[in-house]
This record gives structure tokens, C-alpha cells and sequence, in this order.
């Protein structure tokens, strides 16, 4: 393959996936897969390859990287688009891979006094995102992705939109959040007046919604609760706007205060998503209320949460105890 054959394709690979409104995340996740199926195969060209060729790829992810399966899978996905969106060519079902192991791990759960340590070591900004994320079960992304239109303080609603899975739902605003979350906000007001007065204050909308509407962008209703301190550039676009903060910096933050607060657990912003569920269970909500506030297209997934409230051998007491 010439030097020059590699970055065009990408670039198709690019081109097509901004056409079907795919997220940044997915356009370069998709394009590193690609980049590394071809190095995996010598830097041939994909056009000269086909369905042996890919179930190789993916079955030495499985066997010799030992990847998961959801990391797998996540690869099948991107050089299948590759294949059908950008080089028109239909694989055939891929039942030669060797597929992953599927895990079926406990998820790390904080008791409610760490997680109230936790918190008490966050202060501004991370407080507030981390507070969300317990007290309304949201997943880091859908936390920094909120619009201020999407916060109901009167109905204490937070509606979540295209949270994963493309699906919209509403989940509860924690009482002990307004007042902060408010003030907070306020705050993102007069930053966001300071852009317009300079000739900045417009925001990414999804989905070619811009198009639509072509004034929304710079409204207050659209902007992130959450933006970041510094204007940057669209990567795609060029575009100098304020986009939401680094989930990086919420994370580091998280994993610091639970070293500060004392708590051996491996503590993540999802940790708090895992313990907002399993605390619900613990207070008697039942289990339907709890999955469609986490969002979860089946029970099943949220079923998981009732193991971690058993308490050692499926709430058996044992003889030692008795």
C-alpha cells in the first residue's frame, strides 16, 4: 500500500462518519481500529481483504490481547462500517471469530458513609458533577454533556438526552444539589454573556441540529451547565466555541478525594453511578424504578445490584454465625 493510500481512507473513513452524525469519541475510536487492523495485517489495504482477514484481526484481540468482549465487539462494529459505509463491500457473517470472554464482575459499590466521605473532599465544580452522578445515577458524560434547558428545578428533573443507546430519560435532581447547582449556574450565565459580548457564545448542537436552527447554538437554553474554563477549536470544524469540561480532570479528582477520604476501593465517577443504584435497592425502591432512572434498555442489567445487597453467600447466615 502507497504512503499516500492509508491517510485517504481515513479520511473517507472520517468524511462518512461526520455524514451519519456519529460523536467525535466514535469517529476516533473507528478510525483506530482501522488503523490498527491494517498495521495488524502488514499495511495492506482493506479493499484487498475481506472476512478471513477480519476474523483474524478479531480473533487475536480475544485470544492473544485478551480484550473484553464489549472491546471486541466495539472493533467488529468499526471495520464492519468500514467495509459497508466507505468501501461499499458486504462481509459475510463473521462466525469464524474467536469471540471474547464475557465478564460477569460485581461492580465496586461505596456504603453510603463513603460516599458521603467521598463527596466531603470535593469542593465547586467537582462537588457538584459528582453529586449528580450519585444523587441522580447519571453517567459521567451525560453529566458534562447537560444542557441548561435540560435542569427542571422546579419539578427537580434532570432530563437526560441521548444517554446511551440514542435514549432520552428523566431521572431525580437531589434536593441538597439546587442551591449549589443554581448558584453555579448563575455564575455560567454571566461567563456565557462575557462570549456573546465577544463575538463568541455559540455551542456544538447535535446531529445537524444547527442547520435547523441556526440561532439556537448561541441561546443560554442550549449552553453546557458544565463548560469548560478556556474556549477551544472544533476539531472538525475549526470553530472556537466553549465546549464541557474534561472528563479526565472530573475523574482525577474523584480518584484523589477517595485516597483523602480513607476508601481502599478502586473509586471511580462511575463507582458513584453503582452505589446511587444499589443505595435505592437498599431503601426499598423497587427494582423497575431504579432501571429506568440508570437508564437500562433491560431489567436484567440492573439486576446486577441486587447481588451486591446480598450479604456473603446470597444472604445465607452462616453456621459460625449462628
Amino acid at each position: 500500500m502507497s504512503s499516500g493510500s492509508r491517510p485517504k481512507l481515513l479520511d473517507r473513513l472520517r468524511g462518512r462518519i461526520r455524514r451519519k452524525n456519529y460523536s467525535l469519541r466514535t469517529e476516533k475510536s473507528y478510525v483506530e481500529w482501522v488503523r490498527r487492523y491494517i498495521l495488524y495485517h502488514g499495511k495492506r489495504h482493506p479493499r484487498d481483504m475481506g472476512a478471513s482477514e477480519v476474523e483474524a484481526f478479531l480473533t487475536y484481540l480475544a485470544a492473544r490481547r485478551n480484550v473484553s468482549a464489549s472491546t471486541q465487539n466495539q472493533a467488529r462494529s468499526a471495520l464492519l462500517f468500514l467495509y459497508k459505509e466507505v468501501l461499499e463491500i458486504d462481509l459475510p457473517w463473521l462466525d469464524g471469530v474467536v469471540p471474547a470472554k464475557r465478564s460477569r464482575r460485581l461492580p465496586v459499590v461505596l456504603t453510603q458513609n463513603e460516599a458521603r466521605r467521598l463527596l466531603a473532599e470535593l469542593s465547586g465544580v467537582n462537588w457538584i458533577v459528582a453529586s449528580l452522578l450519585y444523587g441522580s445515577g447519571l453517567r459521567l458524560l451525560e453529566a458534562l454533556r447537560l444542557r441548561v434547558k435540560d435542569v427542571e428545578f422546579e419539578r427537580r428533573e434532570i432530563v437526560v438526552r441521548e444517554g446511551k443507546g440514542s435514549k432520552d430519560r428523566v431521572t431525580v435532581l437531589p434536593e441538597n444539589v439546587l442551591l449549589p447547582l443554581k448558584a453555579h449556574m448563575q455564575r455560567v450565565k454571566v461567563l456565557h454573556d462575557k462570549d456573546l459580548a465577544e463575538g463568541y457564545g455559540s455551542v456544538y448542537l447535535p446531529n445537524a441540529l444547527e442547520r435547523k436552527y441556526p440561532r439556537a447554538p448561541r441561546t443560554w437554553g442550549w449552553q453546557f451547565v458544565f463548560p469548560s474554563p478556556a474556549r477551544s477549536a472544533d476539531p472538525r470544524t475549526g470553530a472556537v466555541r466553549r465546549h464541557h469540561i474534561q472528563p479526565k480532570s472530573v475523574q482525577k479528582m474523584v480518584k484523589i478525594a477517595a485516597s483523602r477520604a480513607g476508601i481502599h476501593k478502586p473509586a471511580t465517577p462511575h463507582t458513584l453511578r453503582h452505589s446511587f443504584a444499589t443505595h435505592l435497592l437498599q431503601s426499598g425502591y423497587d427494582i423497575r424504578t431504579v432501571q429506568e432512572l440508570l437508564g437500562h434498555k433491560d431489567v436484567s442489567t440492573t439486576m446486577i445490584y441486587t447481588h451486591v445487597l446480598n450479604r456473603g453467600g446470597r444472604g445465607v447466615v452462616s453456621p459460625l454465625d449462628v
